[in-house]
């Protein structure tokens, strides 16, 4: 069960599917997001512009958008407005996440602090939040704009509280849960939402919508923190153990210390302990997930929220939409995002 073959031989190319399926609104949701953060401050623009040089998968603005179809939702431009907040939102965080993490690579390029410094990137982070606000005020919505501020805040408590359980070699699987159920699955979570507000639904489809995107993006997140400790990704291109030279505690970090020797314990939690971690500790650790079958104990948890996710879609009648947003949830792990 949740083996890299098998999860990948199952999704086949549903990320393309979705794209190519919203492909026109997509576009007008990265020209939204050019001309929003357009500056007459030549610093802040040049930034911007790098950044979406960058590019990313906009996967969050794609299930704004997906949902909103699912939904109904054919009048206007209100669903590429607010997957541009969504879009924008997460941007900001990544900027923040990159200072907080002292990280110099993202998509294979430059991170915004390792080239124009922590302060720069910050307050870059903050135009692009302050961007975001003013495009739900315009909006008039007062639940998109409960629902993103909120998210947004519960965003910044989730790096806290990642922050504050630093290096915590014997973490919870319950805090690991509340963190990445808060940075992460929080704001899939808003973006499905938001297709159900738009378009006026009842209570129980802004839920079920809630729901799935919720699950959706714990199981993004565990399949990440999985990959990110699985040799096997040099064969798709990807570079590994980035949280480990960061020092962060993920779920196969977690599960490994759970079940390794005491003598291994001592090992992992020296590793977690030092300044910095050498490409020989990183062997030793991939030896004892490969020992141990950490990843496919990763995967084997992923699948019960795959399993929540793609079975709160059951309220929808079947169509194209539900189609390609209930195979997205048995995520692909060849992916770069």
């Amino acid at each position: 069960m949740g083996t890299v073959v098998q999860l990948k031989n199952r999704v086949d190319d549903t990320y393309s599917d979705l794209k190519s399926f919203l492909e026109d609104k997509l576009i007008l949701v990265e020209e939204k997001i050019k001309s929003r953060l357009s500056s007459k401050v030549q610093l802040v623009d040049e930034m911007t512009k790098y950044h979406l040089e960058t590019g990313g998968k906009r996967l969050r603005a794609l299930l704004t958008l997906g949902s909103s179809k699912l939904c109904g939702y054919a009048k206007g431009n209100r669903d590429v407005n607010l997957a541009a907040c969504v879009e924008l939102i997460h941007a900001a965080t990544l900027m923040h996440d990159d200072v907080i993490d002292n990280s110099n690579l993202r998509r294979g390029k430059k991170t915004l602090n390792d080239i124009w410094g922590n302060q720069s990137s910050i307050l870059v982070g903050d135009y692009l939040l302050s961007r975001c606000f003013e495009m739900m005020v315009e909006d008039g919505d007062q639940e998109v704009l409960k629902l993103l501020s909120s998210t947004s805040a519960e965003i910044s408590q989730g790096e806290v509280l990642q922050l504050q359980h630093k290096g915590e070699i014997d973490m919870l699987e319950e805090t690991y849960l509340k963190i990445i159920s808060s940075k992460t699955a929080s704001l899939f979570a808003a973006a499905t939402k938001v297709g159900a507000i738009l378009s006026n639904k009842e209570s129980k489809i802004k839920d079920a919508l809630e729901f799935y995107g919720k699950n959706l993006g714990l199981t993004f997140q565990i399949a990440d923190d999985a990959l990110d400790y699985n040799s096997e990704l040099k064969l798709f291109g990807k570079e590994i153990g980035n949280d480990f030279y960061e020092g962060k505690i993920t779920l196969p970090i977690i599960l490994l210390y759970q079940k390794a020797s005491t003598d291994e314990k001592k090992n992992v939690k020296e590793y977690f302990a030092k300044q910095n971690r050498s490409e020989n500790n990183f062997k030793d650790i991939l030896k004892l997930i490969k020992k141990y079958s950490i990843i496919n104990h990763c995967y084997a948890k992923a699948e019960y929220f795959i399993n929540l996710s793609s079975n709160s879609l059951s309220i929808f009648p079947e169509c194209k939409e539900k189609q390609i947003l209930k195979k997205l949830t048995t995520f692909s792990l060849d992916r770069n995002f």
